[in-house]
C-alpha cells in the first residue's frame, strides 16, 4: 500500500467572509471528497478570511496512481479555484 499527503496554503485575495471563503473553495470537497482513494479536509487557517489551508491523503495500491491523484489535485486547484497557491508540500507516507 503506499500513501502520500499533500497539502496546499492558498490565498484568496478580496475575500471578506468565511462564507465567501468556503464558497470558494468548496470545489475542492466536491471534486476531490469523493475519489474513493482520498480523504480531503480543511486542515488549517480557519478563521482567517484571506488564507486557507487544505490536506489531500492519497492512497493506492500502485505509487503511479498516489502520483497520479495527488497531481491531478496540484493542477485542478492551480488553474480552477479562485484563489492563489501560496505553498504546497507533499510527504510520502508509506
Amino acid at each position: 500500500m503506499h500513501a502520500e499527503s499533500l497539502q496546499i496554503d492558498f490565498h484568496l485575495p478580496g475575500c471578506r467572509s468565511l462564507k465567501e471563503k468556503r464558497r470558494r473553495l468548496a470545489r475542492l470537497r466536491d471534486k476531490f471528497g469523493r475519489v474513493t482513494n482520498m480523504a480531503v479536509c480543511e486542515s488549517g487557517q480557519n478563521d482567517l478570511y484571506d488564507r486557507a489551508q487544505w490536506t489531500f491523503l492519497a492512497i493506492a495500491s500502485s505509487e503511479k496512481i498516489v502520483q497520479k491523484t495527488i497531481q491531478e489535485v496540484c493542477e485542478w486547484s492551480a488553474h480552477t479555484l479562485d484563489a492563489t497557491i501560496v505553498r504546497v508540500h507533499r510527504e510520502h507516507i508509506a
